[in-house]
């Protein structure tokens, strides 16, 4: 059976004053989660909360196909009562947030995603972003009109093209899978610590040290280069990975 050590940080960043970033941190179940109330939007805290309180209540008795099921359930059913939230505040309000998932489960990972929350694993000292923004910037990268050193700093780069209550009929969520091993890190990040830490600095900081010391250091980094944004990360690390 996996075993695992794990650690959540989550601060309102340098210029807010609320925080509408919430975590999942389940070790015990192999879930972990990072929701990010959509910037500018009305309730994003509300949003973001709502997506970890039904992930957090997903019972611990559940086979690693029951706890996929679960999560597409549970984030589906977040997705349209969001958006009849939505609709009693009026016309033109949208109350949404983004949200990054992992489970790991008999020695395989699952990540899924909407909009521009991160998965990163780091194996054998090198850094891979697992998941790809659902995001303005990221479409005109994919497009080719952009270059992807100018995205983090194009005026535009906190657009998403999908979250967890938006106005699509139905939740999309996108999933990467793989196997896990021994010493494999995973950071789940918000965008208000991955748009300011680039992939050396990332990978340095999640480097040589625990996995509280690693999420509150990148959550430092992140405030001492003055992030703009609400900033949480969850880091996590596989000490066992046998299967049963």
């Amino acid at each position: 059976m996996e075993q695992f050590r794990s650690h959540a940080v989550t601060h309102p960043g340098t210029r807010r004053g609320h925080n509408e970033d919430s975590f999942v941190d389940r070790a015990d179940l192999g879930l972990w989660a990072v929701a990010d109330g959509a910037g500018g939007h009305q309730a994003g805290d509300v949003a973001s909360e709502m997506i970890a309180t039904t992930l957090e209540t997903i019972p611990d008795v559940l086979s690693a196909e029951e706890i996929l099921a679960q999560v597409r359930l549970r984030i589906s059913a977040t997705h349209t009562a969001l958006q009849e939230c939505a609709a009693r505040k009026g016309e033109g309000a949208l109350v949404a947030s983004t949200v990054v998932i992992l489970i790991v489960r008999n020695g395989h990972f699952a990540c899924l995603w909407a909009g521009d929350s991160r998965a990163y694993l780091v194996r054998d000292q090198i850094l891979q972003q697992i998941t790809r923004d659902h995001s303005l910037v990221q479409e005109l990268v994919d497009a080719g009109a952009l270059d992807a050193a100018d995205a983090e700093g194009h005026p535009r780069s906190n657009v998403i093209t999908r979250a967890v209550g938006d106005l699509a009929e139905t939740m999309e969520l996108d999933k990467v899978t793989g196997r896990i091993a021994a010493g494999d890190r995973f950071l789940l990040c918000s965008d208000g610590l991955s748009k300011v830490l680039d992939d050396s600095c990332i990978a340095e900081l999640m480097e040589g040290t625990s996995v509280a010391e690693a999420a509150d250091k990148l959550v430092a980094e992140a405030l001492a280069r003055l992030t703009t944004d609400n900033v949480t990360a969850v880091v996590v690390e596989v000490v066992g990975d046998e299967t049963t």
